[in-house]
């Protein structure tokens, strides 16, 4: 433990800049808070600094190497934290480097989502939490979707950015590349009933902008169009379904045919 820690103005400067994306690509550092997301991101990311109290490292310390951790008062993480109610830990952990994009095998045998500009960290965070839950285990995302360690996004995932890699991509090129064979689906206002339409074990779900959907650029690569319908169908409602409340439907959906086709029980 390292007992002669001193957190300086410094280190608050620069561990506030961390909201920012420039400057958690300056710094090399993300932020993660709270013990499940803290323990969960420390099975694949390396933590720099771990702030917590005594307790919790008796309880959790083993999990890090000692010349990370931080014991600190409550004070000491109130300043730290973004989260509205201090947590036991506030931990900060090192970018990885990026990862590679998957390759045609690759996609001809995984079922993988891509976003389409995607803007609010929470929607992101609960898009990956819910591939983790579903088995995704690939998100493409364009340049100008939120980053996927935005505080709020690490916040949301729950710890699942340690099991679902985001890739960020010129969508347009890596979907140009891609071979005929590979399906790619997006949801559409006028595309074919979701619960009645045929759908693979693998292939691309794509999702578009929270105001926009799908761009031009991106719907002519898309070659299943499909629409998540009220219910009953001509019933009174909302516009348009939250991306990622849209992404959970779709996904169930593809997992549904997994399991009535494979007897697998849940």
């Amino acid at each position: 433990m390292n007992s002669d820690f001193q957190l300086t103005n410094r280190l608050k400067k620069e561990f506030a800049s961390l909201d920012d994306a420039k400057g958690r690509r300056r710094t090399g550092l993300f932020v993660a808070e709270g013990t499940k997301c803290v323990l969960e991101l420390a099975v694949k990311f390396k933590a720099r600094y771990v702030f917590a109290l005594e307790a919790w490292l008796g309880e959790y310390g083993g999990n890090f190497h000692a010349g990370d951790l931080v014991a600190s008062a409550p004070h000491v993480l109130r300043e730290l934290t973004r989260l509205g109610t201090t947590p036991p830990v506030v931990a900060f952990f090192e970018l990885p480097e990026p990862s590679a994009l998957p390759d045609n095998e690759y996609m001809a045998s995984e079922l993988v989502v891509a976003l389409d500009r995607i803007q609010d960290p929470g929607n992101l965070g609960t898009i990956l939490r819910t591939c983790d839950w579903m088995g995704v285990h690939t998100v493409l995302a364009s340049h100008d979707t939120v980053d996927a360690f935005n505080p709020k996004t690490v916040q949301s995932t729950m710890g699942a950015l340690a099991r679902v890699s985001v890739v960020y991509a010129d969508l347009d090129a890596f979907f140009a590349s891609l071979s005929p064979e590979i399906c790619v689906y997006g949801t559409f206002l006028d595309g074919d009933n979701i619960y009645t339409s045929s759908l693979g074990r693998d292939g691309i779900l794509l999702m578009g902008n929270e105001g926009s959907g799908i761009s031009e650029s991106l719907e002519r690569h898309v070659n299943s169009r499909l629409f998540i319908p009220p219910y009953p169908a001509d019933a009174s409602s909302v516009e348009s379904l939250n991306v990622a409340t849209a992404t959970a439907i779709a996904l169930s959906q593809f997992r549904a045919r997994q399991f009535r086709y494979s007897g697998e029980n849940a």
